[in-house]
């Protein structure tokens, strides 16, 4: 059967654990290979115990990797360079790693930042998106424990594929059963493919607040965290974007790959996106930007002990600026309220210009979760449920995507 040669190019990392549903895999496998793409297949102890490596080896066309001590030539033919780690090297040829089958086992270490075979040392050291196909009894699945380790998974960007419900292999009809290979290869290809739909872009994002002095030791600011504009700034390198981030004080650390430019005011804000602006073709303004700042700054420490009264002055209007003079880029806002969230977004859409507006109501959004309504410049809002910073950024990333489409440039 000829290849379709769609994913030509494509590195995957196949990982395999100790699940009844390894009986599936070598199907994955062939549908890989039909569509072009480079498998290599780890397995764990477990994995290996219940098939034997070399049916692996035979359906991929590459050696199996099972043991972390080993360097040789890397799976592929690819030589490995003298000093050359193979896990490290695995971890950075991926294009995608794959998880499937996926234990309850497999979840917990992952889950927890355990790396005690080549599999799990893979998976921490790769920056390649990672997708699990859990299978497992009902009960382990449905256990407490095994929902918290998905569900922190889940927030550190893990995808997950299944599981469904049907009969297992002890017999018993329930929720645990690996989804079919043709679903797990469905995912592989739409992740895959969102790892191009970027390409070729710059996207200017803007994240975290700004700080505006005060005197030299205190200054005005907000509660914004920069969470949603770091995991805009992620997801968009992960679909092929080169990124600028200009961010404002943030206690988080940049997503490799872009380049963040570190301003501290409104004002260095407003100027760093200016400079900037002529070399996006989207530009996201997730940035929690102070609305006004003191009219004038101390030059020394304002001793307390006695009342002080401040004379305050709008800020730059950043938003307003880009919406001006966007031209035929794309240009996405956040609007932040704590009543009449959706007219309150929809009149901001209108008064900036912007394409998109994601809205969110300030008492419901956490540091590390946030509830948002996405509202386009037809009045459409898309109400999106509780979800991670990062879940939110890539379904917001979806519909500029969908945005791009429709235009057919940008």
């Amino acid at each position: 059967m000829k290849s379709k040669g769609d994913l030509k190019g494509f590195d995957i990392i196949l990982g395999l654990t100790g699940s009844a549903a390894i009986v599936k895999v070598e199907e994955l496998i062939k549908m890989m290979r039909h569509k072009g793409a480079n498998v290599i297949v780890v397995m764990t102890h477990a994995a290996s115990r219940l098939m034997k490596p070399r049916k692996f080896q035979k359906a991929s066309g590459n050696r199996v990797v099972t043991s972390l001590f080993r360097r040789a030539t890397l799976p592929g033919g690819k030589a490995g360079k003298k000093g050359e780690i193979e896990h490290v090297s695995l971890a950075e040829r991926a294009d995608i790693l794959v998880i499937a089958p996926a234990t309850a086992n497999i979840l917990g270490k992952l889950a927890n930042g355990v790396a005690d075979d080549m599999l799990t040392t893979v998976v921490l050291a790769t920056k390649a998106p990672v997708l699990i196909a859990p299978a497992m009894n009902t009960n382990m699945y449905q256990n407490q424990i095994v929902q918290q380790n998905i569900a922190k998974l889940k927030a550190r960007g893990f995808k997950f594929v299944g599981p469904e419900y049907g009969r297992l292999a002890s017999g018993i009809i329930g929720m645990g059963r690996t989804v079919e290979p043709s679903v797990i290869m469905a995912e592989i290809e739409k992740t895959l493919k969102k790892r191009k739909e970027l390409a070729g872009r710059t996207i200017l994002i803007t994240a975290g607040p700004t700080q505006e002095p005060l005197d030299p030791v205190r200054f005005i600011s907000n509660r914004s965290s920069g969470r949603m504009g770091y995991a805009l700034a992620s997801d968009a390198l992960d679909r092929g974007a080169e990124v600028v981030l200009v961010t404002g004080p943030a206690q988080l650390r940049p997503p490799e790959g872009a380049d963040t430019i570190r301003v501290q005011t409104a004002r260095q804000m407003a100027g760093a996106v200016s400079k900037n602006f002529a070399r996006a073709d989207i530009v996201i303004s997730a940035a929690a930007i102070s609305d006004w700042r003191p009219k004038q700054s101390m030059p020394r420490k304002v001793k307390s002990g006695r009342a002080l009264r401040l004379e305050l002055e709008p800020t730059e209007d950043v938003l307003a600026d880009l919406g001006s003079r966007k031209g035929d880029k794309i240009l996405v806002g956040f609007a932040l309220e704590t009543e009449n969230l959706v007219q309150n977004a929809k009149g901001k859409l209108v008064q900036k210009n912007l394409d998109l507006i994601v809205a969110n109501d300030a008492s419901q959004s956490g540091r590390s979760s946030t509830v948002v309504k996405i509202i386009d410049r037809s009045g459409k809002v898309e109400d999106l449920p509780e979800l991670s910073k990062l879940e939110a950024a890539q379904r917001i990333l979806d519909r500029m995507v969908e945005l791009i489409e429709q235009r057919g440039h940008v």
